[in-house]
C-alpha cells in the first residue's frame, strides 16, 4: 500500500470537482482576513523588519511584502509575508488540526499569483485545496503529533501551501507530486518556539511558505523525491507521531470542506485562550465585575490548552498571547483582547501582572473528553461581592459562533486602520476580492 498515493489522490479528487460557490466565498473572507492580519503584523515589528533588512540586505523586486510597502524579490516576499502573517497569532485556523491554515498557504499564493498573472478567484480555488490538503493531514496526525512537540502549520502547512501552489500553476500529476514529495523532506517546525518569550512562531509560517516555493522549484526542475514519502519506518507519518501505521482520514471530512470549518479570531491571542478569554468578557459584562473585587480565578479547560499556557510571568508579547493567565486579566479588565491589550504598556501594568497571577488554569477530564468537538472552558471568579461562573463552549469565530459580516467587516477594518492603512484603500480592496476577475498584482498594489 502506498499511503502517500491514497492521500495525494484524495486530494486531486477535491480539486478535480466543482468548488462550491458558498466555498470561494468563505475564501474570499479568508483572503481579506490574511491581508488584514498581514499587514498588522508588519506594523507590530516593523523595527524588526527593519533590521531584518539593514543585515540581510534583501533585493528590490517586483513582488509585494504585504504591509511592508516594498517590492522585493519573489524568495524575500513570500518569507516576509509568511514572517508578518503570524506576527500576532491572530491568523486562522481550526482546534480540531490544531493548524494555522492560510498563513502559510496565502504567504505563497499571492507573490506566485502575481508573477503568474492569476485573478483573485484562481487563486482562491487553489487556497481552498491547500486548505484541504493541510487540515486533512493535521486532523489525521494530532493530537499526537503536537505532543510530540511539532507546530503542524510549519508540517502540515508546508503539504498544503505546495499543493496549492501546484494548482493553481497548473502543474502535471508527476510534477504536483515530486513537489508533494519534496516537501514531505522539507517539513519541520517546533513548538519550542512557544517558551521563554521566544518570538520565533511566526518564523515555522515564514520558512514554510518559503520552503514550499523551493519544493515547487525542485520539482519543475526535474528532482525526484521518494515513491511513498509519507509512508515507512522513516517517512513522514512516523517521524511526525512516532507510529507508521497512521490512518489518514477522509478529504472533505464530516461532508464540508476544510475552509469552512476554520475559524476567525476575535482576540489576539492564542486560540486556546479564547473561551476563558470570552467567559471574562462575559461576566465583567453581566455583573459588573471589576480587577479589585477580584480574590481569585479557577480557569477549567482541556488539557491541550493547559500545558505551555498556564504562565503567569509574561516575557513579552508571544509570551502574553500564549498566556491564559494574562489573556484572561485583561478580558476581564478592559472587556476585550484586542491588539492594544497585548503591547507594552498594558504588559508592564501592575494591576494587570496582579491580576493576572489570581488565574490559576486547570485541566478537566469532560472537557478534555469533547475536545475538538467542543473548545471548552469554565471560568469562576470569586470576589468580594459574590461566586460567579460562565462556560464557553464555542468561542466567537468558530463555524458554530461565526462573525456577522458587519462583525467580520469591523475587525477586518479595524486592522487595517492599526496598520496605517487609508480608508479609501482598504475599501477599495474589499471591493476588488468580490471581482472574481481581479488580478492579484492589481489588487496587492494597493498596499
Amino acid at each position: 500500500m502506498n499511503i502517500s498515493r491514497e492521500y495525494f489522490n484524495a486530494i486531486d479528487k477535491v480539486a478535480r470537482e466543482a468548488i462550491p460557490h458558498k466555498v470561494v466565498d468563505r475564501a474570499r473572507r479568508s483572503l481579506l482576513d490574511y491581508l488584514a492580519v498581514t499587514c498588522a503584523g508588519a506594523h507590530f515589528q516593523a523595527a524588526k523588519i527593519e533590521g531584518y533588512y539593514d543585515f540581510a540586505m534583501p533585493e528590490i523586486g517586483t513582488f509585494k511584502a504585504i504591509g511592508t510597502g516594498k517590492n522585493l524579490v519573489l524568495k524575500e516576499a513570500v518569507f516576509l509575508n509568511g514572517l508578518n502573517a503570524h506576527a500576532l497569532d491572530y491568523d486562522d485556523g481550526t482546534n480540531s488540526g490544531i493548524i494555522h491554515l492560510g498563513s502559510p498557504i496565502f504567504s505563497l499564493l499571492i507573490p506566485l499569483a502575481q508573477r503568474y498573472d492569476k485573478t483573485i478567484d484562481e487563486m482562491l480555488r487553489a487556497a481552498v485545496i491547500g486548505y484541504e490538503a493541510s487540515f486533512t493531514m493535521a486532523v489525521s496526525i494530532q493530537p499526537k503529533h503536537k505532543a510530540l512537540g511539532f507546530h503542524a502549520t510549519g508540517t502540515c502547512g508546508m503539504l498544503g501551501a505546495t499543493l496549492a501552489a501546484a494548482y493553481m500553476l497548473g502543474f502535471s500529476d508527476e510534477e504536483r507530486f515530486q513537489a508533494f514529495a519534496t516537501a514531505c523532506v522539507s517539513a519541520s517546525g517546533m513548538l519550542k518556539v512557544l517558551d521563554d518569550g521566544s518570538e520565533l512562531k511566526p518564523y515555522n509560517v515564514a520558512k514554510t511558505a518559503l520552503l514550499s516555493l523551493t519544493s515547487l522549484q525542485l520539482a519543475k526542475a526535474g528532482f525526484k523525491g521518494h515513491d511513498d514519502p509519507l509512508g515507512g519506518y522513516r517517512g513522514f507519518l512516523k517521524m511526525m507521531t512516532g507510529y507508521e501505521n497512521v490512518v489518514i482520514k477522509p478529504a472533505l471530512l464530516n461532508g464540508s470542506y476544510a475552509i469552512m470549518k476554520s475559524y476567525t479570531k476575535p482576540y489576539a491571542s492564542c486560540r486556546y485562550t479564547h473561551p476563558p478569554v470570552e467567559a471574562a468578557i462575559r461576566l465583567r459584562n453581566k455583573y459588573g465585575i471589576t480587577p479589585d473585587l477580584v480574590r481569585d480565578i479557577k480557569v477549567e479547560t482541556y488539557n491541550l490548552a493547559v500545558s505551555g499556557h498556564d504562565h503567569t510571568e509574561v516575557k513579552g508579547a508571544y509570551s502574553a498571547k500564549m498566556s491564559t493567565p494574562y489573556s484572561t486579566a485583561v478580558a476581564l479588565a478592559y472587556g476585550k483582547a484586542g491588539l492594544q491589550e497585548f503591547e507594552e504598556a498594558v504588559l508592564e501594568n501592575e494591576m494587570i501582572k496582579t491580576l493576572a497571577k489570581k488565574v490559576h488554569v486547570f485541566s478537566d477530564k469532560e472537557l478534555s473528553k469533547i475536545f475538538p468537538e467542543k473548545q471548552s472552558a469554565i471560568v469562576t471568579i470569586t470576589a468580594n461581592n459574590g461566586i460567579f461562573c460562565e462556560r464557553v463552549d464555542f468561542p466567537k469565530g468558530e463555524p458554530e459562533n461565526p462573525f456577522t459580516e458587519e462583525e467580520f467587516l469591523e475587525r477586518y477594518e479595524s486592522l487595517m486602520s492599526y496598520s496605517g492603512v487609508s480608508e479609501e484603500v482598504y475599501k477599495k480592496i474589499n471591493e476588488m476580492t468580490k471581482n472574481a476577475d481581479s488580478k492579484i498584482s492589481d489588487l496587492v498594489s494597493k498596499l
